[in-house]
């Protein structure tokens, strides 16, 4: 039976391996505290937080979300520890609100490794403050029990650890907040909220540890302020006749959409379910093949992640039963010794080899159904060698998103996901053209690098071009010193360019100039609610500008710009695809830094840099290329500028 509790009440837990769930109505930083039996917290490295997650028997998530699994395993927590505090406080670095008074009251579980609850406890009462003690775990008489503590500090992180007697408290609340920060700015947006019943059908249960392993703390996806999908909306480009300027998506609807008809007879008992594509929820096999993508993303996420944890219990396991053992001097001569080490390494192997057959059981099943989804993908979510694009159309509705790039984990190098971004785009692109460290530093060529970064900004901006409406989406190119023409030639001679790429200081000038003066007057028209009244010679479709080798040519005042056109731009249909080499802009400090983190970072090369929504884990990125000897890139772009002459007749 759950207990739940109040603010200062306490329970006995039933066992010692635990999952913590949190649930906030914002996201929300999840971490711990270890204390002793006053209560002190010795230092920084007696803190699990994003920037650190692991501490002996705890994890903790490493991005802030709405929805954390904070792991547990008390047995291995050090002896000297008798009090463990869940923390949670509201991220500084990335927006929302800045105190609890303002979001639903959190909500705090501790349940056992098969999900079935053992106390509850809901934040009530807070205000202005922007951190909250949660839980404390804590040990009395030999046996854990959980106490509900909700104590809040308007001060935040630096108040709260200050008020455990940690030293530096300040500098580690910083710390802190600023890893959530970079957490966020690699982190790949995640998907809609799902129906409640969830939103994958015929696979049968989710990957779940093996036995004998911890949970895995994973962060559930969440997207402030995102609803479900609507009927079409009127095109963009007919705002400014009298219709409102409307940047949603133009199918989002305000219910949850219908199960998939059944496509296949139900596998065997026993036997895996048959891969069939577009066998998740959705509207539209469009919206069908979207959520089972990302499915399989989070499947993917979390079948390793439950490898890892599972390798990683082993070894300590291990480790710890080693130094019980030979804590015993009368075991460390004769074969006593030698027979706990065989025990003790048999026992891990052991753990390891069911760890290892789970996973292979789940990247099999994922395969075949990655086997079956990919020939089925519609042009926006296809590869550059789907045979899709040779019957390709210019469209006449934008679809729900773009394929981008494939995204694969060391333990199952074969099994690539796609990466779809929803459109319209919620965040520019920043592609790399500086080295990495690990695929784009194999290449000693700097100029070829940078031609593989320009040459992959070309080709997302020839698909942005290619899955929206004729005359619903125009591309920009800033070029000031003239140093990309080259790969810029698809584009400029198939004439899907709105003009000539602008060099030197004075087009960067106009360029800039014009797409803000853009900017500020939908913003202007759409809070006046006077979209009509647009001046005729301002374009409300979508814009990209493709910004290459900055912040050469760029001074003071284009940089502010460009600042701005990042951060307002999006919410009216302005879009940023920088080209540039993090190292070059250094000289301008951390100016830039807000301006880098609000973009999501690409490399022209594959590089281990983007993390997953829900565990974090490290995902090698690769970024779709056209075959080579395909004409299939300029066979699209002629037949987009071809439908952009016709419609402008």
């Amino acid at each position: 039976m759950t207990a739940e509790l109040v603010r200062g009440q306490n329970h006995t837990l039933p066992q010692t391996r635990l999952e913590i769930r949190v649930s906030a109505g914002t996201p929300v930083v999840a971490g711990v505290t270890l204390a002793d039996e006053n209560g002190t917290v010795h230092g920084a490295e007696w803190v699990a937080h994003p920037g650190a997650p692991r501490l002996p028997g705890l994890e903790v998530p490493r991005q802030a979300a709405a929805g954390h699994r904070l792991a547990a395993d008390l047995d291995a927590v050090p002896a000297e520890v008798h009090r463990i505090t869940v923390l949670l406080a509201l991220p500084t670095g990335i927006g929302g609100p800045v105190r609890f008074g303002a979001v639903a009251a959190p909500f705090v579980a501790v349940t056992g490794l098969d999900g079935d609850e053992i106390a509850t406890f809901t934040l009530t009462g807070l205000d202005t403050e922007s951190a909250v003690a949660a839980l404390e775990l804590y040990r009395r008489q030999g046996a854990w029990k959980v106490r509900a503590i909700g104590q809040g500090y308007a001060g935040g992180l630096a108040a709260m650890l200050a008020d455990q007697g940690l030293n530096g408290a300040a500098e580690l609340a910083h710390s802190i907040q600023e890893a959530v920060t970079r957490a966020t700015a690699r982190t790949v947006a995640p998907p809609p909220p799902r129906t409640p019943d969830g939103d994958r059908v015929g696979h049968g249960p989710r990957p779940a540890p093996a036995p004998d392993v911890p949970p895995v703390p994973a962060a559930p996806p969440t997207t402030p302020g995102a609803e479900p999908l609507t009927q079409p909306a009127p095109p963009p480009g007919t705002a400014a006749t009298g219709g409102p300027v409307d940047y949603t998506h133009p199918r989002r609807q305000t219910s949850a959409p219908p199960p998939p008809p059944p496509t296949a007879l139900p596998a065997a008992p026993g036997s895996p379910a048959q891969p069939v594509a577009g066998d998740a929820t959705g509207w539209s096999m469009e919206e069908r093949l979207y959520n089972q993508i990302w499915g399989m993303f989070e499947d993917l996420a979390r079948t390793t992640a439950a490898y890892r944890s599972a390798v990683e219990f082993a070894e300590s396991r291990m480790e710890q039963e080693l130094d019980r053992t030979l804590s015993d001097p009368r075991n460390r001569i004769g074969g006593a010794g030698d027979r706990a080490r065989e025990q003790a390494r048999a026992k891990r192997d052991e753990l390891t080899s069911r760890a290892k057959e789970a996973l292979d059981r789940d990247i099999a099943q994922l395969t075949a159904e990655a086997a079956v989804v990919e020939p089925a993908l519609p042009t926006a979510y296809a590869g550059w060698d789907n045979p899709v694009w040779h019957a390709y159309r210019v469209p006449m509705e934008i679809p729900m998103a773009l394929r981008i790039g494939d995204l694969h984990l060391p333990e199952a190098t074969g099994l690539r996901i796609p990466l779809l971004v929803r459109l319209p785009l919620e965040r520019g692109i920043w592609v790399d053209s500086g080295r990495t460290a690990s695929g784009a530093a194999a290449l000693a060529d700097t100029a070829q690098l940078r031609r593989l970064a320009m040459e992959s900004a070309v080709a997302h901006a020839a698909r942005l071009l290619a899955v929206y409406p004729a005359d619903e989406f125009s591309v920009h190119v800033i070029d000031p010193a003239g140093a990309a023409a080259g790969p810029l030639a698809p584009l400029v001679r198939s004439g899907a360019l709105v003009e000539p790429p602008a060099a030197g200081p004075g087009g960067v000038t106009s360029v800039l100039a014009r797409l803000t003066r853009r900017v500020d007057l939908v913003q202007m028209a759409i809070r006046a609610g006077a979209a009509d009244s647009l001046p005729p010679d301002v374009d409300t479709g979508q814009h990209l500008l493709i910004v290459n080798d900055f912040p050469h040519g760029f001074d003071d005042r284009a940089v502010t710009q460009l600042r701005y056109l990042a951060d307002e731009g999006p919410s009216v249909g302005v879009h940023l695809l920088m080209v540039a080499d993090r190292e070059d802009a250094a000289a301008y400090g951390p100016v830039l830094d807000p301006l880098w983190r609000s973009l999501l970072r690409l490399t022209p090369v594959a590089d281990d840099h983007l993390a997953d929504p829900w565990v974090g884990h490290a995902w090698t990125y690769e970024p779709l290329r056209v075959p080579p000897g395909s004409r299939v890139l300029d066979d699209v772009l002629a037949q987009v500028a071809a439908a952009r002459s016709t419609w402008r007749r």
